[in-house]
């Protein structure tokens, strides 16, 4: 018996073998798979473009005068046209349709035959503009907006002729324009026949 046994060994041990693997191969088939990893992704809303604006004062020979917003870099031609455009009796020569227009500014449409554009009205304290002989725009008293309208002369270069009437006092001489930067003896060529002191 004990060489039966012996004779069979071999195969047991090879069913017994077999055995295992099919049991791992059914366990490792059977157990339960991990979860998977889930990722949430939350959609990130698109930023909107802030539209910015400006406010200017549309007054004088335009059919419906007023205060007005526009978007920043608008020009004089747009500020016009949400004024319902200028009058037929309207004097625009001397408007620089194409400048862009600052906020806070008064944009003044003389009519035809008008000596000089109405100044606008000065805040409480502030010095009143007068009327320049021969209508040359007098630098101690003009607002920027008149300033503006001298060839070569823009809101910056304005500003900084304000600035610096208020920090050294009244203009002497009209050649004290020449210490503002930015005015260069061209630039002073090109306005020292439109401006005043008086």
């Amino acid at each position: 018996m004990d060489d039966s046994l012996a004779r069979y060994r071999p195969y047991l041990a090879m069913a017994l073998l077999f055995l295992i693997v099919l049991a791992g191969t059914i366990f490792w088939l059977r157990r339960p798979e991990p979860p998977l990893a889930v990722t949430i992704t939350t959609a990130t809303p698109r930023p909107t473009a802030t539209i910015a604006l400006l406010i200017v004062d549309v007054r004088g020979a335009v059919n419906q005068p007023g205060v007005y917003t526009l978007p920043v870099g608008s020009r004089v031609q747009d500020a016009l046209l949400r004024a319902g455009s200028v009058t037929s009796h309207a004097d625009t020569r001397a408007l620089n349709l194409a400048r862009k227009v600052n906020d806070g500014e008064q944009i003044y449409v003389p009519a035809a035959g008008e000596a000089t554009p109405i100044p606008p009205t000065p805040a409480k304290g502030a010095p009143t503009a007068t009327r320049a002989p021969a209508g040359k725009i007098n630098i101690n008293t003009a607002t920027i907006a008149e300033l503006d309208t001298l060839p070569g002369i823009g809101p910056s270069l304005a500003q900084r002729i304000v600035d610096y009437r208020t920090q050294n006092g009244d203009f002497k001489t009209i050649e004290e324009l020449k210490q503002v930067r930015g005015i260069g003896d061209a630039l002073f060529e090109q306005v020292k026949d439109l401006v005043t002191t008086q």
